[in-house]
């Protein structure tokens, strides 16, 4: 058991993020600064893309104007958003090097506000029910 043992350790050190990953946070994030990245802080960057900016303006003239078809595509775009922003499979070896580094941080909390507002928009975009105006019932 002794060489197998030795075997496992050693490839789970040359598995370990080191140094030579370093690189890998200078690509995805420049401005970082060494620091773990925090949930709170992955959701303040994922929330400064343009695509995220662009949806907030559009979501807001959506509740606006309260829009059932804008209110699909504000759904629509936000579900997008955030499947396009976070690799789900994590086939990715960049980004999930970045994650193993600590530069990307978990994106939790900007799925759980993207879902809020989605639900919130089909809320409140949803058709009113009005009373039946020839008096059949």
């Amino acid at each position: 058991m002794g060489p197998i043992r030795r075997r496992l350790i050693w490839g789970a050190a040359l598995l370990s993020p080191t140094s030579a990953f370093a690189e890998v946070c200078s690509q995805e994030r420049p401005s970082w600064d060494g620091l773990p990245v925090t949930a709170l802080g992955e959701f303040l960057i994922l929330m400064q893309t343009p695509v995220v900016l662009l949806l907030i303006v559009v979501t807001a003239l959506v509740i606006r104007f309260r829009s059932e078809w804008g209110g699909l595509i504000v759904v629509v775009g936000w579900s997008l958003s955030t499947y396009l922003v976070i690799d789900w499979a994590g086939t990715n070896p960049i980004r999930t090097s970045a994650i193993n580094e600590g530069c990307i941080g978990n994106p939790a909390l900007f799925i759980v506000v993207a879902a809020a507002v989605c639900i919130g928009v089909v809320l409140y975009t949803a058709p009113l029910k009005r009373g039946n105006k020839s008096g059949d019932q």
